[in-house]
């Protein structure tokens, strides 16, 4: 999949396509006259996991949705190397606990994007989401309400969605918020799993903890990028200073 926007410098050459499976250059993003990103350059590594990191308002979640596709970049240029459609998964939040939908339900909403809202689940798709409620350890749950969940169970609930979709590329706003240590625990070894298995997963989070745990960090602040790198070198007391102190 490539999305061409204005043209800023050359393309990416075949090798740094092989290297990396997202790129964005240049690229500028907001909402309704509100611009919110500024001028972005990186590159996601395939088979990693990248952290998105800043505070409040810095526009970690506009720069998931770019890359998930659900969001048009006003300027500038993002390149997917291939694979399937990424997976996105929203913030807690974003899904209404009054909808009647089983978590098993809630996980085969995963396959819509390849069946269509109206067309049966194959077996193969079938087979994804037992697979994916197993991974999950939520097998035991499919029968039950979404909004009967607790908070780790229901963050669980969306991630199997996404694995549900077997896309190489999985995007997850905020996966460990509101949730105690040892959800967030289950979830970060999850994502590490993922990795391994030739999964590239990008997460948007204030938890230092689970920033730490990836493998390479993008720092953002006021819609900048003003740090990259392992988050030994960018996840320094100089670097929270500089990125949370006040405007």
């Amino acid at each position: 999949m490539k999305t061409m926007f204005k043209k800023h410098g050359p393309p990416p050459t075949a090798v740094e396509d092989a290297t990396f499976r997202i790129r964005f250059a240049e690229l500028s993003a907001g909402y309704a006259g509100h611009p919110v990103l500024h001028q972005l350059s990186a590159g996601i590594a395939a088979f990693t996991s990248t952290a998105l990191v800043g505070p409040n308002g810095s526009g970690k979640s506009t720069l998931l949705g770019v890359l998930a596709g659900v969001i048009q970049p006003t300027a500038g240029k993002l390149h997917h190397a291939g694979g399937r459609p990424p997976a996105f998964v929203p913030q807690r939040g974003a899904v209404g606990d009054a909808l009647p939908l089983t978590v098993r339900q809630t996980v085969e909403m995963g396959c819509w994007g390849a069946r269509g809202l109206w067309r049966r689940l194959t077996r193969q798709d079938r087979a994804a989401v037992d697979s994916a409620l197993e991974r999950l350890g939520i097998a035991d749950l499919a029968t039950r309400q979404l909004g009967e969940l607790s908070g780790g169970q229901r963050q669980r609930a969306l991630i199997a969605q996404g694995l549900a979709q077997e896309s190489d590329l999985l995007l997850l706003d905020e996966p460990t918020t509101g949730l105690d240590p040892e959800a967030r625990e289950r979830i970060a070894m999850l994502l590490t799993e993922l990795v391994a298995d030739g999964v590239t997963v990008v997460h948007a989070t204030h938890d230092l903890d689970a920033a730490r745990s990836a493998d390479v960090c993008l720092l953002l602040r006021e819609g900048r990028l003003v740090g990259q790198g392992h988050p030994r070198q960018v996840l320094t007391p100089s670097t929270f200073a500089r990125i949370w102190q006040p405007a």
